[in-house]
């Protein structure tokens, strides 16, 4: 952690400090990164892979317009050159700005944030290695499993922010994204099933988050799949399980919300979006069952801190509540822009970006009802679990998912296997299908750790937490045979 006596912290805050005359807002944001990755193929340990960086993004507003420099040299020198091409850059834009933004951004905050037990040591990396050479073993011989390995990723980040008024948030998350993943092949067809969490908090969360002894029922699975019925095709009530439930919840609501996405400002990379702003405080977007917040205050989940990259407090609101669309996921930028409350979600992926509307913690709140329940209840329908692929068109609306796990439902009883299980819908549409969510014995705190957008590019994590929901009526269908 960036220390209050080290030198390297007294450079950044003696630097922002004696800027704070020049009589327009700036902001500077440190921030260093390591991660390490580890994997095991096939009970043989891979070659690590290790990836640090470090570095400072300046941002200032003059006349107010806005502009960002970023640099890698930590010294005096390389601050003030990226500083003063920052100023350059505002004043430059001159009247062709889109909007004039404020001088001054708010009080002073002076904050710090950490993931639970980030102060203490990380394990060795041998003992790692020999985590993941354990749960390799674990996968019993059998001539049609060819493929089988254990890795984790483990991400240790450092962030100062301090900018005009003041303000000075430290930030220190830890990042752990253990994964499984065993592929079966009987000289024809071959099939896949994995396993993966992404959490933040404790070296801990690997050992207890279920990883240890899982990759057994994984190529369990790997082989039922194998010998098991291309999935049916036709309307079923769908089950999905939270692993599935994250990324429908990704693509179809956290996409659509994303206000500068909305505004059009995506639409050469990610696209745009079906949702418009007229649409807020009233739009049906899910059946009344449907509550969506967006929560950074969850400890253990990825998307967590306490100010966004632009200093501003984060805190939980409900971004659809009863099924209807009440508030975008819009940082201050867009907020200024629009005139719409949205959220502290500006965020950045390193260094050398600017920070952008991003998802962070995007949670569909947990219901009523046991798996147990829900089960009972479907006398025609099919679970499925663990996203293998995805299909949503430029404007977030229309999509194709399809899944490694199947499961045919009859009579409120679970009945055989099936493989490639796919679904589509349209994403309100979809939503208002809703017929039943799960209570919190089947909710689970998951993310992901690639959320790509942004010119130039960003991949990001992201938070994700859902219970297992159902929905009514869905059109599934079998993928290649």
């Amino acid at each position: 952690m960036l220390e209050d006596s080290s030198s390297l912290r007294l450079l950044l805050t003696r630097f922002s400090q004696a800027r704070q005359a020049a009589g327009h807002f700036h902001s500077l944001r440190y921030v260093h990164h390591d991660t390490l990755g580890l994997s095991v193929t096939r009970n043989v340990i891979d070659p690590p892979r290790r990836h640090a960086s470090s570095g400072v993004m300046l941002c200032v507003r003059v006349n107010g317009n806005e502009a960002f420099a970023a640099t890698s040299d930590l010294t005096e020198r390389g601050l003030q050159r990226a500083y003063e091409h920052a100023v350059q850059l505002a004043k430059a834009t001159g009247a062709h700005g889109l909007l004039s933004l404020p001088s001054v951004q708010g009080d002073a905050v002076r904050t710090r944030y950490a993931s639970p037990a980030a102060d203490q040591p990380l394990p060795a990396t041998a003992q790692w290695l020999e985590l993941l050479r354990a749960e390799s073993a674990r996968v019993q011989r059998h001539e049609r499993l060819v493929n089988w390995s254990a890795g984790l990723r483990v991400t240790d980040r450092q962030q100062l922010y301090l900018d005009s008024t003041g303000s000075e948030v430290l930030t220190h998350k830890r990042l752990f994204h253990p994964r499984l993943d065993v592929t079966a092949f009987d000289g024809t067809k071959s099939q896949r099933r994995s396993w993966a969490v992404a959490r933040q908090g404790a070296s801990t969360l690997v050992q207890e988050g279920g990883f240890v002894g899982q990759i057994e029922q994984v190529a369990d699975q790997a082989l039922q799949l194998l010998a098991a019925p291309n999935t049916p095709q036709g309307p079923r009530d769908l089950l999905l399980m939270p692993d599935q439930m994250i990324l429908q919840i990704h693509e179809s609501i956290g996409h659509p919300l994303e206000l500068d996405r909305i505004l059009g400002d995506e639409r050469n990379l990610a696209g745009t979006s079906f949702v418009t702003q007229g649409m807020f405080g009233h739009f049906q977007y899910g059946s009344p069952l449907l509550n969506v917040s967006f929560d950074p205050n969850v400890d253990d989940e990825l998307g967590s801190y306490s100010h966004d990259d632009e200093g501003l407090a984060a805190s939980k609101h409900l971004l659809i509540e009863g099924g209807v669309l009440k508030r975008p996921l819009g940082g201050a930028l867009s907020q200024a822009r629009t005139g719409l409350d949205g959220v502290a979600n500006s965020r950045a992926c390193d260094w050398n970006r600017p920070p952008i509307d991003r998802m962070a913690n995007l949670n569909v709140e947990p219901g009523d009802q046991p798996l147990a329940s829900m089960i009972s209840n479907i006398e025609h329908g099919i679970v499925m679990a663990t996203n293998r692929s995805w299909s949503i068109d430029q404007a977030r609306n229309k999509f194709q998912f399809g899944c490694e796990w199947g499961q045919l439902i009859e009579n409120g009883e679970l009945a055989g296997v099936v493989k490639n299980p796919n679904y589509r819908g349209i994403s309100s549409q979809f939503w208002r299908s809703l017929s039943a969510v799960g209570d919190q014995s089947t909710f689970q705190v998951l993310g992901t750790s690639n959320c790509g957008k942004g010119e130039p590019y960003q991949s990001i994590t992201v938070g994700h937490a859902s219970p297992a929901c159902v929905f009514q009526n869905i059109d599934v269908f079998g993928g290649q045979a």
